[in-house]
């Protein structure tokens, strides 16, 4: 397998492109790097498993700066990488500056709309996934109190503290959900210190489960959960068994899926929005053997009853992107 290489000089950005040929899918993973363990890492195991399954190549990308966005995409444009993939909102208005000027190159960006007619946007219901969370989390609960923990005060990270408070208060109606963001910058998703001393602040208060939804910020979220002996919540990858037996569940967002999905697409990748949502498989609650003991039966059984209700739609999970309030807080 072959790879795109980066050499950083400066604040400059050099691509040394491998033998792979021209046509070569590739991946660009957004600051917090490829093993974040949470949203990049979905991605990267998305492109292994289409490596995995095609025998194909692909060249990747890690993010070291802001700066580096449109640089990266024109030269990997250039160099005739397509499909090019990337991972987070944060591409969004590169793209819509760079993809006029590749139109037989096909884009798509996750966690953003773009509207381009080369470019396919992938975006998650991560308010249906967070609301099952929610269930499980009250459910777990013996104070009534559970903290939500963000990385980027955003919309996006707002969808799904929005879905998991609601959760939380359809299951414990008097219950109550703290909220913490790390920061207004992308370095909040790079802070696991900052994320452990939220985690342990929100203890303080009362809460017994923590969802960390906050990229490699949110593994020192589990850690403090971990260590204070309270129970927590991945998400994006399956974070169960970082810390078994402790991490009530995962709210797993299918990055893998759609990167695999557009790997395999290849040049003829759809444009227009995909919408990856609950009944799609695109979001869910994670349960394996690292978890497997604190989900009894009554739990599983609410958590297939919020799944039937959010799929005929009996239950209508709030969305904080179209509606900029989370009535659940």
């Amino acid at each position: 397998m072959s790879f795109m290489k980066t050499l950083l000089a400066g604040s400059a950005l050099t691509v040394l492109s491998s033998a792979a040929a021209l046509a070569d899918p590739a991946l660009i993973f957004d600051l917090g790097g490829k093993f974040d363990k949470s949203f990049n890492e979905a991605a990267y195991v998305g492109a292994q498993r289409w490596v995995e399954e095609t025998g194909g190549s692909y060249r990747e990308l890690e993010m070291q700066s802001e700066a580096q966005r449109e640089q990266a995409l024109r030269r990997l444009a250039e160099t005739g990488s397509n499909p090019i993939v990337m991972t987070g909102f944060a591409f969004g208005d590169v793209l819509t500056k760079v993809s006029p000027d590749y139109p037989d190159t096909k884009f798509v960006i996750i966690d953003m709309v773009v509207d381009a007619p080369n470019v396919q946007s992938v975006v998650f219901t991560e308010e249906q996934g967070s609301y099952l969370a929610g269930v499980m989390a009250a459910m777990s609960s013996d104070s009534g109190k559970a903290g939500f923990i963000g990385g980027m005060d955003i919309p996006l990270i707002h969808k799904f503290h929005c879905g998991f408070a609601q959760g939380f208060k359809a299951t414990q109606p008097e219950g109550e959900v703290f909220l913490n963001f790390t920061g207004t910058t992308p370095a909040a998703w790079n802070d696991p210190v900052k994320g452990g001393e939220l985690a342990r602040a929100q203890i303080s208060q009362g809460a017994d489960v923590i969802y960390a939804a906050a990229g490699g910020t949110g593994i020192g979220v589990l850690q403090a959960a971990a260590d204070e002996g309270v129970l927590s919540v991945g998400v994006d990858s399956n974070q169960n068994a970082l810390h078994p037996g402790q991490v009530l569940t995962s709210m797993v967002k299918r990055v893998d899926n759609a990167v695999f999905d557009a790997f395999t697409a290849g040049a003829d990748v759809e444009a227009g929005i995909k919408v990856m949502d609950l009944a799609a498989g695109g979001v869910d609650v994670a349960i394996d053997d690292s978890n497997a003991e604190l989900v009894d039966a009554e739990m599983q059984a609410a958590i297939d009853e919020a799944k039937a209700g959010i799929a005929s739609g009996e239950i209508k999970v709030h969305d904080y992107m179209t509606d900029n309030s989370c009535p659940a807080s």
